[in-house]
């Protein structure tokens, strides 16, 4: 056994649990490649600075979560904790918005890191699909990312969860909201570091999970009843479409989500069959972060979706993805001649498309078939001295036991034949 163990708070995808995250991670992509967004990769770790502005100093991803170091050379970096902030950064570095068709329409899918304490449906290590719509204020295109996440779920199979949705305001009526929910926390029994985060950032407080919190939070001022005009017709534009849409949805006017830069619409996707970590993805337009981070107006839009909590959820409503097989067909050659000529075979058979594997390391027949069972191989091939002189490989369904000898050279169309 070795000496070394995955990071505490991390886990590793192996097969074949794997081919469940991987199928998450297709099906989530799978509208949003239909729906014009091009794919983006960003490196694991950028500026520090790019989080403390975008996220929000205020933010416990910024002060509690955050893995951040400096460089032998003197660079102060992060590992990403999450991935709107570096892919807008990188559409900027890039000048994408400057190439004349906006919305400027990305996905991405990668790791991100948090130091968090570990427990299930949250990790230190976790994977996401991300999509952003930047560079266009237009309800449709917030109401578009929501039908395309529901979409998403809807075609793993998942029916459990819910989509919660809220309006933040915007510049003009966010202020004096802020104002009134800092008069109502000044006059609650709040510990300092929750009573500092009130004066830098009000509705962090409203997101804090601590029942000593919550309670007291009964008849705090609600965002709603201070949105101008401007807001309220974007919000009830957004409700609408997603409403003719056929996708359900809940009003949640205490919905916040954990990061600063969030305006107007935000929404949440949550699994109750989850427990605490109910969250399986959100987002929400954010329409000052591209100046924040030293960019021109850019209003935007975007959303992540949490891959390990998907999985998670799709195990909590007992769902079965239908995963395709890895291997179809498995090679076993009995001799050295007759090595060579399957070898060449099986090569054949994947150029052709045919996921193939081969019994290697010169096991015996009975060890190779067991192999073969345990590959999950719809059918075997089997060549041995007596087959090779007689030009055929004997042909073995798996699943009904049935053989036939087939002719070494019609092989290749045979399988291709049966296996559609």
């Amino acid at each position: 056994m070795s000496t070394f163990k995955a990071p505490k708070g991390t886990y590793d995808l192996l097969p074949p649990d794997s081919a469940k995250f991987l199928a998450v991670r297709e099906a989530i992509a799978a509208p949003l490649r239909n729906s014009g967004y091009g794919y983006i990769e960003t490196p694991g770790f950028e500026n520090v600075e790019l989080f403390a502005r975008g996220v929000g100093e205020s933010t416990d991803i910024v002060t509690k979560e955050m893995y951040a170091f400096e460089t032998k050379g003197g660079d102060k970096l992060a590992l990403r904790p999450e991935g709107t902030a570096s892919v807008l950064r990188a559409a900027l570095e890039a000048n994408l918005h400057k190439a004349g068709n906006l919305p400027v329409k990305l996905w991405y899918s990668g790791s991100y890191y948090r130091y968090e304490r570990p427990q299930k449906g949250r990790y230190r290590h976790f994977s996401q699909v991300g999509a952003e719509a930047i560079g266009a204020e237009d309800p449709a295109l917030d109401a578009e990312l929501i039908i395309l996440a529901d979409q998403a779920y809807r075609s793993l199979g998942l029916s459990d969860f819910r989509i919660l949705l809220n309006s933040l305001g915007d510049k003009e009526c966010r202020p004096v909201y802020r104002a009134a929910l800092q008069d109502f926390l000044r006059s609650l029994d709040l510990d300092e570091d929750t009573l500092r985060r009130a004066e830098i950032n009000p509705l962090r407080v409203l997101d804090d999970k601590r029942e000593s919190v919550q309670k007291q939070l009964t008849g705090a001022p609600l965002l709603r009843d201070y949105l101008c005009d401007a807001c309220k017709a974007y919000h009830e534009e957004v409700r609408e479409l997603i409403t003719a849409a056929g996708v359900a949805f809940e009003d949640d006017p205490k919905l916040v989500r954990g990061l600063d830069y969030y305006t107007r619409t935000t929404f949440e996707f949550v699994h109750d069959g989850l427990g605490s970590q109910s969250a399986v993805g959100g987002g929400g337009r954010y329409d000052g972060l591209s100046e924040m981070i030293g960019g021109p107006a850019l209003p935007s839009v975007g959303w992540a979706l949490g891959v390990d909590r998907t999985v998670l959820a799709l195990e909590a409503e007992g769902v079965e993805l239908e995963l395709p097989a890895t291997t179809s067909v498995f090679a076993v050659a009995l001799g050295e001649e007759a090595r060579r000529v399957l070898f060449a075979k099986v090569t054949e058979l994947r150029k052709n498309g045919v996921a193939a594997d081969f019994s290697y390391g010169g096991r015996g027949l009975k060890a190779a078939m067991k192999a073969a069972n345990r590959s999950g191989a719809r059918y075997a091939l089997v060549l041995g001295e007596r087959d090779l002189a007689e030009g055929v490989v004997q042909l073995k369904d798996m699943e009904s036991g049935e053989q036939t000898a087939v002719g070494v050279n019609e092989i290749v169309a045979e399988l291709e034949s049966r296996l559609g």
